[in-house]
């Protein structure tokens, strides 16, 4: 399956890229309930913080997508022994004008 270009978001400061990601149950509900603050995902993007994460419900029996949650990355950590290589760990919060430090 190809995957997707990342959609460009222009502001006064950078440009930042929009990543969509499939997120299936129970960690959708997780992310939209506020209970899950961070992604674990293999690094095969160029994440940035200050990008955004189009967070898709998706379901693998129906292959559907479903509702979509939006949340800007803040934090990314790729250290080994706490990383496994070749992953990223993304914090992330739903305020999506936070300006990265």
């Amino acid at each position: 399956m190809k995957k997707e270009e990342p959609i460009i978001i222009y502001t006064d400061e950078k440009n930042y890229r929009m990543h969509q990601l499939k997120t299936v149950e129970p960690y959708f509900a997780a992310v939209v309930r506020g209970d899950k603050t961070f992604e674990v995902r293999k690094f095969d993007r160029d994440y940035q913080i200050g990008d955004f994460l189009d967070l898709v419900h998706y379901n693998p029996e129906t292959n559907q997508l479903g509702k979509r949650v939006t949340r800007r990355i803040t934090y990314m950590l790729t250290d080994q022994p706490y990383v496994p290589e070749g992953y990223v760990i993304l914090g992330m919060v739903d305020d999506v004008i936070a300006i990265p430090f």
